[in-house]
């Protein structure tokens, strides 16, 4: 494979029109809400509060409430719901839609975008779990280093949610590929961005339900999810915005570099 082979005629991406609906769009309240700083910030707020003032809380609302609402969907909701933004389901998707993708568009980078996703998640999430060490809500004890994967192993690393994480980041990362790297209409685009909501949406209330998580888990879950997944767009927006636009015409470091074999070849051409 190559970098898309197909030409269109868009214009380069530094043109006045294009750079205008890029600072338009940068000037969002949605792009503000979730730049990496907001993220970031909100994600370690979340770490502070859960540490301190927020374990009394959580304590209180850390219990089984699905057992005392309706004991007779509690098989549904762990066999069913809750492993809707399991890797074992969402890790296919991304995976068929990167090789569909990269397939059609004959080229690596959707692939190398869903290698980069769940990278994200097992390095990024997995080590924030590793390394803050927090219990399950079993233990009663909301505190923060005070279990571990070594000591306990699945039931030590609490923080963040995987499910919540991985709902946002992988499934996101899908909707990124596709709205990005297929023909898909804005309006499927936006109704696989409410999907993506709907997964995240269950993915929280299952696991709170089921009392399998602290709330803290499954906030600071949503916003690592949410922060992964804005670097890696980032990363790929300006990756395409240096080497091409996405559709075969070539960005301005491209162009630079390609100027620059000509001239080297034809020192006496002029070029028009």
């Amino acid at each position: 494979m190559v970098a898309d082979s197909q030409m269109s005629p868009r214009a380069p991406i530094d043109s006045p029109l294009e750079q205008g609906l890029l600072q338009a769009r940068s000037v969002t309240w949605i792009g503000r809400l979730t730049s990496p700083w907001t993220l970031a910030i909100s994600l370690l707020a979340v770490i502070l509060i859960a540490g301190g003032p927020l374990q009394q809380l959580e304590l209180f609302l850390a219990k089984m409430w699905l057992y005392r609402i309706n004991p007779d969907l509690i098989w549904f909701a762990q066999n069913v719901l809750d492993r809707i933004a399991s890797n074992a389901v969402c890790l296919p998707v991304l995976a068929v839609v990167a090789l569909v993708l990269a397939r059609r568009r004959r080229s690596w980078r959707p692939i190398v975008f869903a290698l980069l996703t769940e990278a994200a998640f097992l390095i990024g999430v997995g080590g924030m779990k590793v390394f803050l060490a927090r219990g399950v809500t079993y233990d009663r004890d909301p505190r923060f280093f005070q279990a571990g994967f070594f000591e306990k192993g699945p039931e030590g690393i609490s923080f963040p949610s995987g499910h919540a994480a991985e709902a946002v980041l992988v499934y996101g990362a899908a909707v990124y590929l596709i709205a990005r790297y297929s023909s898909a209409s804005p309006r499927l685009v936006r109704l696989l961005c409410w999907g993506v909501g709907a997964i995240t949406v269950n993915s929280v209330v299952v696991s709170f339900v089921l009392g399998w998580h602290w709330v803290s888990d499954l906030v600071g879950g949503v916003l690592a999810g949410g922060l992964f997944l804005r670097l890696l767009i980032d990363g790929d927006e300006r990756s395409r915005a240096r080497w091409d636009d996405g559709d075969g015409v070539p960005g301005r470091a491209a162009l630079r570099k390609r100027t620059s074999s000509v001239v080297e070849v034809h020192p006496h051409r002029h070029l028009h």
